[in-house]
């Protein structure tokens, strides 16, 4: 039988001679996958051995990929915005230390929790101080913020004796007050006696006789005379061991103060409040040095005269 015309028959390749075959049992490599969207994954070995990659899908969803950007970049946003973070948050911590400790001491201060409950008088030699007490008793259950210094001042100037006072809260519930009373310099006489003063005239007591611890200032006019001021301020600055050995203090200006000594007849021209220590100092020397002088002239310390 003839065949039709027109068609030439293939043939199959032989087996092992060419290379257009796979052997039966090779499978076929599959070419990897375009990926759509994002980077392939990796290929990965299988777990037998083989060689054989797994067939793994490698395009992401736009969804995905916009979440993995989102990530990267609130990750990076992290990054670079540490140190700022830090510093704000060190910064809100301390505002809020500070806020915490002001409210505290604020509740403490302006409730009963700090608030006077006793008064204590300190410096009361010739004050009574039971009597100070009572006069600023109106503090009593004040707290300390809201204690009135106008009343205090008010309650302490009736005391002619103070010279100056000052006012200390010590918590938890004490009010100090600290008294600086008059220093008496001279005893004054007077029609009915004598007045020790201090060194601005205010009488600090009186008395019939002359007190012994005090010398005497002998100006005409009292405590108004224009030497008063003069020798009061002399006496003032005098050292105490000299202090205690002046029997009377005469002056009519400011330079030209003198006084005598309890225990002699001389009498000593002092001048001026100024350089005290160091005339104290010359005089002490001069009459150690030249003693039986009637008078010792120590108005200029560095010329000292004796007559």
């Amino acid at each position: 039988m003839k065949r039709p015309s027109g068609f030439t028959p293939q043939r199959p390749a032989e087996t092992g001679g060419g290379a257009g075959r796979l052997p039966d049992d090779t499978p076929a490599e599959r070419p990897d996958p375009i990926p759509l969207f994002g980077r392939a994954a990796p290929k990965q070995t299988s777990d037998d051995g083989g060689g054989v990659p797994p067939l793994v899908s490698a395009q992401v969803s736009p969804r995905e990929a916009r979440k993995q950007r989102k990530r990267v970049e609130k990750a990076e946003v992290r990054r670079f915005t540490a140190s700022a973070r830090r510093l704000r948050r060190n910064w809100l911590v301390g505002t809020g230390s500070v806020v915490v400790l002001a409210l505290v001491a604020v509740v403490a201060a302006y409730t009963p929790l700090l608030s006077v409950r006793e008064i204590q008088v300190e410096g009361a030699f010739r004050v009574n101080s039971d009597a100070v007490v009572q006069d600023l008793s109106s503090q009593l259950g004040t707290p300390f913020p809201l204690v009135d210094d106008t009343a205090i001042k008010a309650a302490l100037v009736t005391y002619p004796l103070i010279e100056s006072y000052s006012v200390q809260a010590r918590p938890p519930s004490t009010l100090v007050v600290r008294l600086v009373e008059r220093t008496p310099v001279g005893a004054l006489a007077t029609p009915d006696g004598f007045t020790v003063v201090d060194a601005a005239g205010v009488v600090i007591e009186e008395s019939t006789s002359r007190p012994p611890n005090y010398p005497l200032i002998a100006v005409d006019g009292g405590s108004e005379a224009p030497g008063f001021l003069s020798a009061a301020a002399v006496l003032r600055s005098l050292p105490e061991d000299l202090f205690a050995t002046v029997d009377e203090v005469t002056a009519t200006t400011q330079d030209d103060v003198t006084f005598s000594l309890r225990d002699g007849d001389a009498s000593i021209v002092w001048g001026s409040a100024d350089e005290s220590k160091l005339k104290a100092f010359t005089l002490t020397k001069l009459m150690a040095a030249q003693p039986g002088f009637d008078v010792y002239d120590v108005s200029s310390p560095s010329v000292a005269v004796v007559r």
